[in-house]
């Protein structure tokens, strides 16, 4: 398999980190792809992926799966080895799923709206268009997300219940977004931050 990404942007490193958990990561090459220098944004690029983001998986076959609750879904439905990401039973695939929109909704869309629309963001280059009220608006919705998050694992170990799934992974990567952005997590929540130097220190993330 290949993934087309940038280390370090948060949506190709929930990828990562699921392939972490997996202990799969030496069965992916990836590919770096130059974002800053629009190469997403190409023609041959998009027939890999016309949603012209990263990351984009690529299978032995030549087809792509793009976005990450999708990629991260084959990872677990292909490895048995590592914790289930995704759920086991119905109820708890349908629960991760649900929490895991929630946060990706909620907080890293929300912390990305704002930083692209009201930040510099990526410079003027690949910022195009940009409405500042909708960025400011976003910000608000991402720290309302983050109250959210912290009444729930004040009553659950895990942002889905009492293991860790690609919910936590999209809240992580939220929250590093966030922090990038500069929008702090607010002094009160404090559940959510225990919760966050909990995960923190998974191998996973912590490599």
């Amino acid at each position: 398999m290949k993934i087309y990404d940038v280390e370090g942007f948060p949506n190709p490193a929930r990828v990562r980190i699921a392939l972490a958990e997996k202990g799969v990561q030496d069965k992916v090459e990836f590919i770096p792809v130059d974002v800053m220098g629009g190469e997403h944004r190409t023609e041959a690029f998009r027939q890999k992926n016309p949603d012209a983001v990263v990351p984009c998986l690529e299978l032995e076959d030549g087809s792509h799966i793009s976005q990450c609750n999708a990629i991260t879904e084959y990872i677990d439905g292909t490895y048995s080895d590592g914790p289930t990401l995704t759920g086991e039973t119905p109820k708890e695939r349908a629960h991760i799923s649900m929490m895991n929109l929630r946060a990706e909704n909620g907080l890293l869309n929300a912390v990305s709206n704002y930083f692209h629309h009201a930040t510099e963001g990526l410079g003027p280059d690949l910022e195009v268009y940009q409405n500042e009220d909708w960025g400011l608006k976003q910000k608000e919705v991402a720290t309302k997300t983050m109250a959210y998050l912290d009444e729930v694992l004040g009553e659950n170990a895990y942002v889905a219940g009492d293991t860790f799934s690609m919910a936590d992974i999209t809240v992580f990567a939220g929250l590093a977004f966030a922090d990038f952005a500069k929008i702090d997590i607010p002094a009160n929540l404090t559940n959510l931050t225990a919760w966050r130097e909990k995960v923190s220190s998974r191998p996973s993330i912590a490599a």
